[in-house]
C-alpha cells in the first residue's frame, strides 16, 4: 500500500517537470531563434515478489511477479526542428534555413544560437545587441589589391567599417563592344570638315588616374581609303585641355608612338586584327588590345623631369566574336563601352549579405569588395548542446565537437538575410499536451487520495 503512495509522489512530481517544460515553451512561442523542449517519461525500478521458472518435464514456465516503484523523466530533449521564417528587410537581420547555428564569442567561450537578430556596436563590430556577443566568421585581408577570405583560418570578430574609405583605382582596362556602320562612306581626300565629321564615329568614356581623377579617354574611327573593312583610330585623352596629356598608342607596352592604330574586320563584319602606327600586327586570335599612355595632370615629375604616364589597355574584343567586341555591321554605328574598372575614392554606404554568408561592402563610388563571411557551425549530436541561456548553446561532451565552415558545405543550411527565424513551439500542440499533463497529475493525485483512505481504513480496523 505505501508503494502506491510513493508511486503516486513520483507522478506528481514528474508531470509538474513536464508542465515546466509546457510553460517554458509557451513562455518562449514568440522568441527569435527558440527551441521547444520535450520531456520524456519511462517507468521506474521493479520489485519482484518472485522469479521466472523455466518449463520442466512436468509443468510449463512461470513468468515473473514485478510490481512498478513509479515512473522517472527519461530525458528532458531539445526538439531543433526548422521554425518559420519571418522577413524583416534589416540588412543585418539573417537566419539559417537548414543545419547549422551562427557562431558567437563571449570572452574566450564560444556559444551557438540560431537567433539571428544581429547589428553593428560603434566600433562596426556585428554583435548581438541583446547582450553583446560578437559573431564570428572570417575578415576579408587585402593583398596586392585583391580581397582574399580564408575559411580555413581562424575565426575572428566580424567587422563591417561603414563609412571607411575606398581608395581611387587608376583604370587599367577598357573594353569596347561598339559597331561601325560599313554604310558610312569614305573620307576623300581634301574633303570639308562637316563630310569628315559625318563619316567619323566617335567613342568616348570617363577613365581615372591613380589620384582619382576623372579623364576623357576618346577615339575617332574612319573608314580607311580605299580598304572596305579597315578603320582607323585615333586615341586622345582630355581633347579639350589646354595642357594636353601626349596620348600615345601602341601593342607593346613600351615605346608607344603616335596616337592613331588600325582595326580590321573579316568579310563578315567580326574582328581580325589590329595593327599599331609603328607597323606592329597583333595576332589573329584571342583577346585583342591596345596599350594607351597618356600624360597625368597634377602628378610630381620623375628624375629626369617628364611627367607621370599611366597606362591602360583599349581592348576591342575576342577575334571571331560578335559579343562584347568590335565589329563592322551594316546597322547603325553605336557607342558602347561596356566596361572599365577604375574608379575614384568613395565611402562604404551599406553593405548586402548572400545565402553564403559573404558580406559584401557597397561604396558611393559604385565598386564593391568582400569584406568578411559569416560562419556556421554543425555537431553530430546537436540534441546534446546545453542551453545558456539568451538563447545561446554550449557544446557539451555529449554533442561532439563542432563543425566550423561556410554554409552550404559539409551539410550547413544557408543563410537568408534580412530574414529571422521564429519559435518553433507549435501552441496547439503545447495546450494538447497541457491538457494531457493535467489529466496526469491528476490522475496520480487521486492514487494518493485512495491510498490514504485505505490506510485510514486499515487504521480503524481495531474499534
Amino acid at each position: 500500500m505505501m508503494r502506491s503512495l510513493y508511486s503516486g509522489v513520483a507522478g506528481l512530481q514528474n508531470h509538474q517537470v513536464r508542465m515546466d517544460v509546457l510553460g517554458n515553451n509557451i513562455a518562449n512561442v514568440n522568441t527569435t531563434g527558440f527551441k521547444k523542449g520535450r520531456v520524456n517519461f519511462q517507468d521506474l525500478l521493479y520489485q519482484q515478489m518472485s522469479g521466472a521458472a523455466k518449463p520442466n518435464e512436468e509443468v510449463g514456465g512461470v513468468n515473473p511477479k514485478e510490481i512498478g516503484l513509479g515512473m522517472s523523466i527519461a530525458s528532458v530533449d531539445t526538439i531543433h526542428t526548422q521554425g518559420s521564417l519571418q522577413t524583416t528587410g534589416v540588412m543585418t537581420d539573417v537566419a539559417v534555413q537548414g543545419n547549422g547555428f551562427f557562431v558567437q564569442k563571449k570572452g574566450d567561450a564560444t556559444l551557438f544560437t540560431r537567433a539571428g537578430a544581429f547589428g553593428l556596436d560603434s566600433t562596426g563590430m556585428l554583435v548581438n545587441p541583446g547582450n553583446g556577443f560578437r559573431v564570428q566568421g572570417w575578415n576579408a585581408q587585402v593583398i596586392n589589391g585583391v580581397e582574399v577570405l580564408n575559411t580555413s583560418g581562424a575565426l575572428d570578430n566580424l567587422v563591417i567599417p561603414i563609412g571607411a574609405k575606398d581608395p581611387a583605382r587608376a583604370t587599367e582596362q577598357v573594353y569596347l563592344a561598339c559597331n561601325l556602320d560599313k554604310r558610312l562612306p569614305e573620307i576623300p581626300e581634301g574633303a570639308p570638315a562637316e563630310t569628315i565629321r559625318q563619316s567619323t564615329w566617335q567613342v568616348e568614356e570617363k577613365v581615372y588616374d591613380a589620384f582619382g581623377d576623372e579623364h576623357i579617354l576618346r577615339v575617332e574611327f574612319t573608314k580607311v581609303p580605299g580598304q572596305n573593312n579597315q578603320w582607323q583610330a585615333t586615341v586622345a585623352v582630355d581633347p579639350e585641355s589646354e595642357a594636353g596629356t601626349n596620348a600615345a598608342v601602341g601593342l607593346a607596352p613600351d615605346g608607344l608612338e603616335g596616337n592613331t592604330f588600325i582595326v580590321e574586320f573579316d568579310n563578315l563584319g567580326v574582328l581580325r586584327q589590329i595593327v599599331d602606327g609603328q607597323g606592329n600586327v597583333s595576332a589573329t586570335e584571342g583577346l585583342l588590345a591596345m596599350n594607351i599612355a597618356f600624360d597625368v595632370a597634377g602628378s610630381t615629375p620623375g628624375e629626369d623631369g617628364a611627367p607621370v604616364r599611366q597606362t591602360l589597355a583599349l581592348n576591342m574584343g575576342t577575334v571571331g566574336s560578335v559579343r562584347n567586341t568590335i565589329t563592322q555591321f551594316a546597322e547603325s554605328s553605336s557607342t558602347k563601352v561596356f566596361e572599365q574598372d577604375g574608379y575614384g575614392m568613395g565611402y562604404m554606404e551599406n553593405f548586402k549579405i548572400d545565402q553564403s554568408g559573404s558580406i559584401t561592402a557597397v561604396y558611393s563610388n559604385g565598386s564593391s569588395r568582400l569584406i568578411g563571411q559569416l560562419a556556421l557551425a554543425t555537431f553530430t549530436n546537436p540534441n546534446g548542446l546545453e542551453k545558456a541561456g539568451e538563447t545561446n548553446f554550449m557544446a557539451s561532451n555529449n554533442s561532439g565537437m563542432a563543425n566550423i565552415g561556410p554554409s552550404g558545405i559539409a551539410g550547413k543550411g544557408k543563410i537568408l538575410a534580412g530574414t529571422l527565424e521564429m519559435s518553433n513551439v507549435d501552441l496547439a500542440e503545447q495546450f494538447t499536451d497541457m491538457i494531457v499533463t493535467q489529466r496526469g497529475f491528476q490522475a496520480n493525485s487521486k492514487t494518493i487520495q485512495t491510498s490514504d483512505q485505505l490506510l485510514q481504513e486499515l487504521l480503524t480496523l481495531k474499534r
